[in-house]
């Protein structure tokens, strides 16, 4: 497997907040109607606005439409106005495999932002890739989307179009296997996962980084994300010796395991990923149970970077009734990406966008080479698509509440 090397950070501890609410569709991001541009330009938006995700799919959506708007009030691209065009794809690869479907028959969607699920995404690649539109992710995490299947001993880049903002679980997971191992002591421990891509996938990655530090797997489990009963799971776990639990999911199955762990007896604390890491999950444990649930999440905690105030301040003033959350600096990063590559490829003609759609294979061609200063910080891609800065914070539910970075480190190959 790839060695890292951990270059651990001290950060002030601040906590976020989700919230759900309703959503929307199509917004010019300006306030001003789509015509006032001599070309409008569409930039699709693909994430779980409805149901069980929809407290982290609408802070990303939100966050997406901050970007189009301040790239409208800017002119960042001379005669064009953005439009994001949202779809809801319910965490659902099939719908997710519709919306693409959509977005590439829309000749004038230059692009995608999305999507929120990995095994979305998986769903949603080699549409999008044949109609020549880039997808940019600030949420996907699963390795093989850039890398391949064999992307530990030969990672392969299938799909040119696509990009991410956001780190992948080869490079999270180990932080959390190394803070499991050595910071909280545990040597051997259970894994579980909810069988989809990205669960499936964090909990290879974590097991091959905590064994190779010395530990041992206890058990492995898996749930069905479309139950609320984890009995047999929390039993087997409980008689397995483990003295604490991975788990490979999100927040709306990780809180009841949690809550019915500690109902059972086990005091173990429990790991996870940055699909875990909302403040949903301290509802759903409740507050005592969720202590000593450790999750990962991209960069340091936005809210102590320098490079996102602006952000977070013109985010408050547009008055969404929803947090960013986790994901929206990284989403709305993902989107002023995408703008940056339409910017580049439009000064490649001269200004002359023509047909949006004739346009398409230029942008995915600029958005390779796009590079600035974001609001998480450095936004650029490396070879595979994924991207070039390498943070990862650790944070825990502590008396009830998230402490985000109780330790963050930068991750070298």
């Amino acid at each position: 497997m790839r060695h890292v090397r951990l270059l651990r950070i001290g950060v002030p501890v601040m906590a976020g907040a989700l919230a759900l609410s309703a959503c929307g569709s199509r917004d010019t991001g300006d306030g001003t109607d789509a015509a006032g541009g001599s070309t409008t330009v569409t930039i699709g938006f693909d994430a779980p606005l409805s149901k069980d995700l929809a407290a982290v799919g609408l802070g990303m959506k939100n966050a997406a439409e901050l970007a189009v708007k301040k790239a409208n009030k800017d002119k960042t691209v001379p005669g064009v106005t953005f439009e994001l065009l949202a779809k809801d794809d319910q965490a659902l690869p099939n719908i997710g495999q519709q919306n693409a479907a959509a977005f590439a028959a829309d000749e004038s969607v230059i692009g995608v932002v999305g999507a929120y699920n990995s095994s979305v995404s998986a769903a949603m690649q080699s549409t999008l890739a044949d109609a020549k539109l880039v997808q940019v992710s600030g949420a996907n995490t699963n390795p093989t989307l850039t890398q391949g299947s064999d992307y530990k001993k030969t990672p392969k880049r299938e799909y040119a179009s696509y990009f991410r903002t956001i780190t992948t679980d080869a490079v999270a997971a180990p932080v959390m296997a190394e803070y499991f191992f050595n910071d909280l002591k545990i040597k051997k421990i259970a894994t579980v996962d909810d069988k989809k891509t990205y669960g499936a996938g964090i909990v290879v990655n974590f097991t091959d980084a905590y064994k190779e530090l010395g530990g041992k797997i206890a058990i492995h489990q898996s749930i069905n994300p479309d139950e609320s009963d984890y009995a047999a799971v929390v039993n087997s776990v409980k008689s397995s010796g483990a003295q604490g639990v991975f788990y490979g999911g999100e927040y709306p199955q990780a809180g009841p395991l949690k809550k019915q762990l500690v109902a059972a007896g086990f005091d173990g604390p429990m790991g996870a990923g940055d699909a875990v890491k909302d403040d949903k999950l301290v509802e759903l444990a409740g507050k005592e149970a969720a202590n000593g649930t450790y999750t990962t999440s991209d960069g340091a905690p936005v809210d102590t970077l320098d490079s996102a105030k602006s952000f977070i301040a013109d985010y408050k003033a547009a008055g969404y009734s929803e947090p960013y959350g986790v994901f929206g600096a990284y989403t709305y990063d993902a989107t002023t990406a995408l703008i940056q590559a339409v910017k580049a490829a439009a000064e490649g003609k001269e200004g002359k966008i023509g047909a949006v759609k004739d346009l398409r294979p230029d942008v995915v061609t600029a958005m390779q080479k796009v590079s600035f200063s974001g609001a998480t910080g450095q936004v650029a891609f490396d070879e595979f698509g994924d991207s070039v800065n390498q943070v990862i914070s650790v944070n825990a539910v502590q008396n009830g509440a998230w402490k985000d970075g109780v330790e963050v480190v930068t991750v070298e190959k």
